[in-house]
């Protein structure tokens, strides 16, 4: 093969009803049920896509998910040979984490853990987690969240090696090494070394959010939606195109433009 291709998860692939963007019909398939409940969905286009895609490239999804809440997702085009969660910290091989590779990571989550909890406070945070023993963070009412809260908080993680990001309710602390960048080309250099993926293969890569903000500039070529994280603060690379559309209508773009740059690629 000669394409990779990394593709984020939620809002960029999949879409709650509420993200859509669209009224919720028979046209689309639940892909993730939560407490017995349906949670993301997929259109039929974007699934036919999504299919396509693992025929002719490397697929790999790409989630700042944990590997729990990654493995509720019935993603079409699975299994997967790779599949990269928590930010980058875990890279899944056939389903299994990769041990090694999570071990490379020595992160101080209980001293930030602690310091975030004495910023906090319980009338707008709905929900503190830590996940997959790598990073934290925040389910809060948007509405409710003090001003200068995510500034004066991403100034003290810059100073300890962390970043913030917030999406939707949402906040995230991130150390800096664990990042969706860096686990992309771990995969990369298996894939080329197990012959998968030719030496000079090109690497794709979408994505809605901060986080995949690295992803995306170290694509060969990339595409974001009109909508999420770098839309709000028009992020712009000259090798990225951004749609035209917003919600699932955006999805079914990104995977179509990935169709159509793998099918180049094979001419």
């Amino acid at each position: 093969m000669n394409t990779q291709i990394a593709v984020d998860l939620d809002r960029t692939m999949i879409y709650s009803e509420g993200a859509l963007g669209v009224p919720l019909d028979e046209t689309f398939e639940c892909v993730e049920m939560y407490e017995g409940k349906p949670l993301s969905y997929m259109s039929a286009r974007s699934v036919s896509l999504l299919r396509e895609l693992t025929e002719t490239a490397a697929v790999v999804p790409t989630t700042t998910r944990t590997i729990e809440q990654f493995q509720r997702i019935s993603l079409p085009g699975a299994p997967w040979r790779y599949a990269i969660t928590s930010n980058g910290g875990n890279i899944l091989v056939d389903g299994i984490p990769d041990t090694r590779w999570r071990n490379g990571f020595d992160v101080d989550l209980a001293g930030v853990g602690a310091e975030l909890r004495s910023r906090i406070s319980e009338e707008w945070v709905l929900k503190y987690r830590e996940a997959d023993g790598l990073f934290c963070y925040l389910v809060v009412n948007t509405a409710a969240v003090p001003k200068n809260f995510v500034t004066e908080w991403s100034q003290w993680c810059a100073a300890h090696g962390w970043n913030v990001s917030q999406q939707g309710r949402k906040i995230y602390t991130m150390p800096n090494a664990v990042c969706k960048s860096a686990a992309v080309a771990e995969v990369r250099a298996r894939l080329i070394q197990d012959g998968t993926l030719d030496t000079e293969a090109h690497l794709l890569a979408a994505g809605d959010g901060a986080l995949d903000a690295e992803m995306l500039i170290a694509a060969d070529a990339a595409i974001r939606p009109r909508h999420g994280e770098l839309e709000l603060v028009r992020f712009a690379r000259p090798w990225l195109t951004v749609t035209d559309t917003s919600g699932v209508r955006a999805g079914e773009e990104i995977l179509e433009w990935l169709r159509n740059r793998t099918a180049v690629r094979r001419v």
